[in-house]
């Protein structure tokens, strides 16, 4: 006997990447969407209990790490190399997860985004891998809408 509407969770395959308000390029894999609240231990000398209090601290971001095939489209690149030569190029972005008729459903918004770690493909002439690059956004703040 069925008691509601099915509710089907989303699929890890339809996101897409934004830098800014445009869609930069397809990624096959996207990962570091992690926030940490270091706890604060905290006791006073009228505090009752023998034990200390635990307090929220400071908020940690973990890197967002995005791999795509290499092709002929190098603003990725182009923006580490402004990182490189000293000029502070920092983004505003997003991962936004859609459903499977490709409709927006959640976004996790990055913000003073810049790309901290670059990383070129492995080369094995006895595969048919494609080459993949590799980079890690370094950010200041993560929020989910």
């Amino acid at each position: 006997m069925a008691t509601g509407v099915r509710n089907d969770p989303y699929r890890g395959f339809n996101f897409r990447v934004e830098l800014g308000n445009t869609s930069v390029a397809a990624f096959r894999e996207c990962s570091g969407l992690t926030l940490n609240t270091d706890p604060v231990d905290y006791r006073e000398g009228t505090d009752s209990w023998l034990s200390v209090r635990k307090l929220p601290g400071l908020r940690k971001y973990t890197n967002i790490t995005l791999k795509r095939g290499f092709t002929d489209n190098q603003d990725l690149w182009q923006w580490y190399l402004n990182i490189l030569n000293g000029v502070d190029d920092r983004r505003n972005g997003a991962i936004v997860l859609q459903d499977e008729t490709h409709t927006d459903k959640l976004r996790w918004e990055f913000h003073n985004g810049w790309i901290c770690k670059w990383e070129g493909a492995t080369m094995n002439a006895t595969s048919n891998d494609v080459a993949i690059e590799t980079i890690e956004i370094c950010h200041e703040r993560l929020e989910l809408s």
